[in-house]
């Protein structure tokens, strides 16, 4: 739809200097997921200039230009009809534009703000005044204000958590004063621009310019677990947010622009947030990511693997969760114990304690009164030479280092006797001897366990900052598929990779995503990828993977420019077409259910895990001794179906990629790597389970 994305920070601030500062004026650029650097802009007046220009350069070279700014387009319902006399938007910005009076050191908008509240009954929307001098119907603060008739919040602000009022000037999150030092300039270069540029939600956008109203603060979160510790914010967020929806799949973008007319204006993006803050979290794969060196005609598998670990990271939003629910999630930052376990030194049994140590021989000690327990802690001093009763788990009250197991003692409602010698700290955990307040405890692309949810539970961690699951796209190609239980001609055939790989996807911990069978018609199927790439993160596509004529997944990467066909030294397998699909990374595996399981499992599940924010994954085997024979040639990995009986690992009658059958008596695969090999029975071959490829 756009093929620029610019997003504008304003300010309704003064010139804020020659160097770059935070609440001042920032724009950021991006391209198909790529932004450049963010630019600070001193002043309202600088920044108009820039913007005009910039918008005549992009339209100069066929550039449609999506131009988002950071404040309210209109006010809400009936603001107008005071003032205007209609709640035409543009007759409001019409009017502050003529009435609005700027330079780089001053300007009228506290003493403008007061004149409009004069033209309502009671005290006046506006409030805030920021200046030290009165100003007439401006109140300072906004609890006052009484008989206006103005809602105090737009409906789009109303939806939003953490939104402002249009009607408060000065203070902490204050946005009326970038909204009346931002309407003039809107209205400007909508008279500069005339037919060019469009508004929206007022205008159908056919115009090459849009002016879009946008909220930086929809993904907060992502912002501010992205932004480097030196960074100014202002800067950050522009930069984000300009990569996040040019990133945006086309049906995604269209989406959110899809609302209904309204003069009060709304936030791109409101209903959609989560589609922004997954854009936003991850900078978007190279369109080049799946190229291969030139002059390469068959990749050994080892070398297509090191290519997709190299060149794949994390494009799953973020998200922060409790505890409780983050199980099968991939940490999306470090986690940090926020207290020592065990906080204080405590008991590791039941037993008496006393200060240590105890030497050899016979032991006496007089009991004190009391005891310590879970929870119950004891609140004395435990004199030199006495003894408490103590029980597993309870904080060592002061004087008491050692325990004696109750096992070993004779007690009296006095005094205890035992048999020395016991070792000073026996029996006792040391404070934070497991874990040290602000020890990293797990790492970030950690897929968290049940055990992990204990771990940080006990270290007094309660929400956890996660990947989102990703969203794993399964499509078949060819008009010669048919639905399993549906009628076939002698012709056609049944769908079992679609099945397959939906169920593997979804053992493998992410979400599996039906995207049907697509016959072999270039402009359905790229209807088909088109809304993949708006609901799904990553593509994984069955047939169509070779350079054939009726290939017409691989014609369609290839028109995008980011086709890469892998001819990968594996049996069985071989094709496999890599690209890019509106910025979302596509898989294209083989038609044959054998060669895609293979590939799926060797090539998908590593690179999917990598997605999904995870770590790289390399399958987990053993050795067993064979229960076959084979003569293998140099130069291929060979993937044996095969399963383990009485020891050995034994393998599916044929190697025939045709066999589909063995795929469901196979309990794995047998992994014969590149070099030529003589198998006889009893020699050593590498098994992994199929549960061994799973990330």
């Amino acid at each position: 739809m756009f093929d620029t994305i610019l997003i504008v920070d304003w300010s309704g601030g003064n010139d804020r200097g020659a160097a770059p500062k935070k609440d001042a004026i920032w724009t950021g650029v991006a391209r198909a997921g790529i932004a450049e650097d963010p630019l600070y802009h001193r002043n309202r007046q600088v920044a108009e200039g820039w913007i005009t220009q910039f918008l005549t350069d992009e339209h100069n070279a066929g550039r449609r230009v999506l131009a988002g700014f950071d404040f309210a387009f209109g006010y809400p319902a009936g603001f107008g009809q005071v003032l205007t006399g209609s709640d035409d938007p543009f007759a409001i910005w019409d009017w502050f534009a003529t009435r609005v009076h700027d330079t780089s050191t001053a300007n009228n908008r506290f003493d403008l703000a007061g004149q409009i509240n004069g033209l309502f009954p009671g005290t006046g929307p506006f409030w805030g005044n920021g200046l030290a001098r009165d100003i007439e119907n401006l109140p300072r603060k906004g609890l006052a204000r009484q008989g206006h008739g103005m809602t105090e919040k737009r409906m789009a602000e109303q939806q939003a958590k953490g939104t402002f009022p249009v009607w408060q000037l000065s203070g902490a999150g204050a946005v009326g004063s970038q909204v009346i030092m931002g309407l003039p300039v809107l209205a400007r270069l909508r008279h500069h621009f005339g037919g060019r540029v469009a508004v929206w939600p007022f205008e159908p956008l056919t115009a090459p310019i849009a002016l879009v109203e946008v909220w930086p603060s929809l993904i907060a979160q992502t912002i501010a677990a992205t932004c480097p510790p030196d960074r100014i914010k202002d800067a950050h967020q522009v930069e984000v947010l300009s990569r996040a929806i040019s990133a945006l799949a086309p049906d995604a973008l269209r989406r959110m622009l899809d609302i209904p007319v309204t003069s009060e204006g709304s936030i791109l993006g409101l209903h959609q947030a989560h589609l922004l803050d997954q854009a936003a979290s991850a900078p978007p794969l190279r369109n080049d990511c799946f190229a291969l060196p030139q002059g390469v005609h068959w990749t050994p598998v080892d070398a297509a693997l090191g290519h997709l670990r190299a060149h794949l990271h994390p494009v799953a939003g973020v998200e922060t969760l409790p505890v409780a629910a983050a199980a099968g999630r991939y940490l999306a930052q470090d986690v940090v114990a926020m207290r020592a376990h065990p906080p204080a030194p405590n008991a590791a049994v039941d037993g008496y304690g006393f200060a240590g140590p105890a030497v050899a021989g016979p032991q006496r000690l007089p009991l004190v009164q009391g005891r310590a327990a879970a929870g119950q802690p004891f609140a004395g001093i435990v004199p030199a030479g006495h003894a408490i009763r103590i029980l597993t788990g309870a904080n060592l009250p002061q004087g008491v280092d050692t325990i004696v197991m109750q096992e070993d003692v004779q007690a009296t409602p006095d005094y205890i006797t035992f048999q020395g010698p016991l070792k000073q700290g026996a029996n006792a955990r040391d404070a934070g001897e497991d874990m040290t307040k602000g020890q990293i405890i797990a790492r970030q692309g950690r897929k968290i366990t049940a055990a992990d949810l204990g771990m940080f539970a006990a270290s007094g961690v309660g929400r956890v900052q996660v990947y989102r699951p990703l969203r794993v796209g399964i499509l078949s190609t060819g008009d010669e598929l048919r639905e399993a239980g549906a009628p076939a001609d002698v012709g056609q055939i049944y769908d079992a990779n679609r099945p397959m790989l939906l169920a593997l996807v979804q053992q493998w911990g992410f979400q599996a995503v039906d995207l049907g069978l697509a016959p072999d018609d270039r402009p359905t199927l790229r209807a088909i990828l088109d809304q993949a790439a708006a609901d799904c993160d990553v593509i994984l596509t069955s047939g169509g993977a070779s350079a054939g004529d009726a290939d017409h997944m691989s014609a369609l990467l290839a028109d995008t420019g980011s086709l890469a066909l892998w001819r990968v030294a594996m049996k069985p397998g071989r094709p496999l077409a890599m690209g890019m699909w509106h910025g979302k990374p596509v898989l294209g595996l083989p038609g044959n259910p054998v060669a895609a399981m293979a590939c799926a499992l060797v090539f998908a599940a590593p690179a999917c895990a990598l997605l999904a924010g995870g770590n790289w994954t390399d399958p987990q085997g053993f050795t067993l001794p064979a229960a076959f024979a084979k003569t293998k040639k140099a130069g291929r990995h060979e993937y044996l179906r095969a399963r383990i009986r009485n020891g050995q690992a034994e393998v599916f009658a044929s190697e025939g990629s045709g066999r589909v059958s063995g795929l469901s008596w196979a309990e794995g695969l047998v992994v014969l790597d590149d070099a030529a090999q003589q198998i006889a029975p009893g020699d050593p071959v590498t098994f992994i389970p199929f549960g061994g490829f799973a990330p």
